[in-house]
C-alpha cells in the first residue's frame, strides 16, 4: 500500500466542506483512496460504487436511501454514472449544512459531470488525484515511474513487460468503454489516432490544422477531441504566457501526454534502454517533470511556459502567491548549461529565481539566481 500525499487534503476539506470531490483518470487509485479515508475518519460511513448493478439498485429512489443517512459520510464512487443525484445532494445538504458529508469520486472533470458546478457551487472542493509522483514513490527508483508512470498497477508490476501489457489494456478500456460511459460518442480508432499524434508531438506546440489535415478531419474536431483528453485527465496543455512585453508572444499551448508512461505506451517504448536511445526521450523527460512539479504547486499558484516569436523561451514558468515568476528550465543532460536565451527571458521577465531540473544527484549555482537541481530536491522551488 502507497500512501497518497492528498489523504490528509482530503481529511481537512472533510472537516470543512459538506461535500468534497476527488477527481481524476480511472485507475489512480481513487477508490483506494476512498477505502483509506474510510478507516481513518472518526465517524460511520457508507461506500456506493455506481458500477455495481447492486449499488446503483440502491438508489433506485435516491432520496428515500440518502436522507436518512446525515450522520454518516456516504461515498459515491463513480458519480459521473449519474449526474441527476447532483441536485439532490445540494437539497440534502442545505437540509443539514456540516462538514463532510458526501465524498464523491469521479473520472471526469467537473465540467463534464453535467450539472456538478451549477448544483453544488458553493457546497463543494474539488481535488484530482493524479498518478504516483516521486514524493510518493521511492526516488531511487526514478527511471522506473518514469518509464512506466504514475498509475498504480503499471508502475508495482512485476515486469516492464507487465506493465506495458497493464498500460496496452487501459488504453483499449478507456477508448472503448470509458469514454461511452460519459456519453461521448468518437469513433475509437479515430481518437486513438489522435492520441498516437499527441504522443509523437509530445511537449510540442499544439497545431490543429496540421493534426486535422493528417486525419482528414477538422479543426474544430480536433480540437474537441483535445477537450475530451483533457477532461478526462489524460493529457495536458499547457498554456503560454504573454504579459504586457514589448515582443511578440506565441499564444498556442503545448500538449503533453500527462503520463509517461501511457506516452511511451503509445509510441511503443516497452524498456528503459529503448527510451534512452528515443528521439522523445528529452521531452518525454520534460513532461515527466512538468507533472511532477505541477502536481507539488499550491493552488494560488499559476503555471505556464514563455515563449517569444523569435524562439527564446522558458519551458515552466511559475508565479508564486504574490505574482513574482520563478523560471524553470529542464534539461535531460548531465552537464546542464543556462543559454542566452534563458537569461534573456528572465531579465524580459524580472525573474529573480530560476532553475535548471537535470537527471543529477548535485544542485549547485549556474550563475547569478540560476541553480541546477536534481529532480528529488524540486520542493525548493515553492519555498
Amino acid at each position: 500500500m502507497i500512501y497518497r500525499a492528498l489523504q490528509s487534503l482530503v481529511e481537512g476539506s472533510l472537516r470543512k466542506y459538506p461535500v468534497v470531490g476527488i477527481v481524476g483518470s480511472r485507475q489512480t487509485g481513487k477508490t483506494t483512496l476512498a477505502k483509506q479515508l474510510q478507516k481513518s475518519i472518526k465517524r460511520r460511513s457508507v461506500y456506493l460504487d455506481l458500477e455495481l448493478p447492486s449499488d446503483l439498485n440502491k438508489l433506485h429512489s435516491p432520496e428515500l436511501y440518502l436522507q436518512p443517512m446525515s450522520d454518516r459520510l456516504v461515498i459515491i464512487d463513480e458519480i459521473q454514472r449519474m449526474p441527476s443525484l447532483f441536485p439532490l445532494l445540494r437539497a440534502l445538504v442545505d437540509q443539514k449544512r456540516i462538514g463532510g458529508r458526501f465524498l464523491i469520486l469521479g473520472s471526469a472533470s467537473p465540467a463534464l459531470m453535467k450539472h456538478a458546478s451549477e448544483s453544488l457551487a458553493g457546497r463543494i472542493v474539488y481535488h484530482e488525484l493524479a498518478p504516483l509522483s516521486l514524493l510518493e514513490t521511492d526516488y531511487q527508483k526514478e527511471d522506473r515511474l518514469w518509464l512506466r508512470g504514475g498509475y498504480p498497477s503499471s508502475y508495482l508490476a512485476k515486469s516492464d513487460t507487465d506493465s506495458l501489457a497493464w498500460r496496452d489494456s487501459f488504453i483499449r478500456t478507456y477508448l472503448e468503454m470509458d469514454l461511452p460511459q460519459l456519453g461521448i460518442r468518437v469513433p475509437s480508432p479515430q481518437i486513438r489516432r489522435f492520441w498516437t499524434m499527441l504522443a509523437h508531438s509530445h511537449g510540442q506546440l499544439w497545431n490543429a490544422s496540421k493534426i486535422a489535415g493528417s486525419l482528414g478531419i477538422t479543426a474544430p474536431t480536433v480540437k474537441h477531441y483535445l477537450d475530451i483528453l483533457e477532461e478526462t485527465f489524460v493529457v495536458r496543455a499547457l498554456q503560454p504566457w504573454y504579459a504586457n512585453v514589448k515582443k511578440r508572444m506565441i499564444k498556442s499551448p503545448k500538449v503533453y501526454i500527462r503520463d509517461t508512461g501511457l506516452l511511451h505506451a503509445l509510441l511503443r517504448i516497452a524498456t528503459l534502454n529503448d527510451l534512452r536511445a528515443h528521439p522523445v526521450a528529452g521531452s518525454s523527460w520534460e513532461g515527466h517533470v512538468v507533472e511532477q512539479l505541477l502536481g507539488l504547486l499550491p493552488r494560488d499558484w499559476q503555471a505556464h511556459f514563455y515563449r517569444t516569436s523569435d524562439g527564446t523561451e522558458i519551458d515552466l514558468l511559475l508565479h508564486d502567491h504574490r505574482n513574482r515568476p520563478i523560471a524553470v528550465e529542464i534539461k535531460l543532460s548531465a552537464t546542464p548549461q543556462v543559454t542566452r536565451g534563458i537569461r534573456s527571458a528572465m531579465q524580459s521577465l524580472s525573474c529573480k529565481k530560476g532553475y535548471v531540473i537535470y537527471p543529477g544527484k548535485d544542485a549547485y549555482p549556474l550563475g547569478e539566481h540560476v541553480s541546477a537541481i536534481p529532480l528529488d530536491v524540486i520542493e525548493e522551488i515553492l519555498d
